[in-house]
């Protein structure tokens, strides 16, 4: 009868440090499945902008963010949308950028830059952005900013994967930020 208590209390051991493995269970699965950066456990900032001051100048806006949780992977480019008239507009990585993959422990940041051509006022040739969407690769959320930085020169029909209207507007590739 002594040998039950200890089968007992040796299984409730193994499954308490999470099989033959140790670490926490499901933690460690969901880890293994997708190591990918979430904005659940992420700070981002948007801002403060290099605004292009007229039309047909450049302007940047820098985003910025810090890991707030366990290790995480930044495996892509960054999924960026202004959303005119209701409508999300995607943008394209920049010319010649090439998406590393970044790993960020916990306090670590990375930042990238959205670059876009200032329009005219008015409607037409411009995109009245109100909204800036940004989300992680891996992960299906998305964070929204205010778009202050005044209309977006509208490169015409067809100039995005939806056939819609494109933005002249482009997102940098991630890079790691500190010392």
């Amino acid at each position: 009868m002594r040998a039950m208590p200890i089968i007992v209390t040796a299984l409730l051991l193994l499954t308490a440090c999470g099989g033959e493995g140790g670490g926490d269970g499901a933690k460690n699965d969901a880890k293994q499945a997708s190591d990918a950066c979430s904005l659940a456990t992420v700070n981002m900032e948007a801002g403060p902008a290099s605004v292009a001051p007229a039309a047909g100048d450049t302007g940047e806006v820098p985003v910025s963010l810090t890991n707030q949780s366990a290790a995480c992977t930044l495996d892509g480019f960054p999924e960026v949308s202004l959303v005119a008239g209701g409508e999300p507009i995607t943008l394209a990585p920049a010319e010649g950028a090439t998406a590393q993959k970044l790993t960020l422990a916990e306090g670590e940041s990375a930042s990238f830059t959205i670059s876009y051509v200032r329009g005219p006022e008015g409607a037409g040739r411009s995109l009245d952005a109100k909204t800036l969407e940004i989300g992680l690769p891996g992960d299906s959320a998305t964070r929204e900013f205010r778009w202050s930085y005044g209309p977006v020169a509208n490169l015409g029909e067809g100039g995005n994967e939806s056939g819609g209207t494109a933005a002249d507007a482009t997102v940098g590739a991630f890079q790691r930020s500190g010392d």
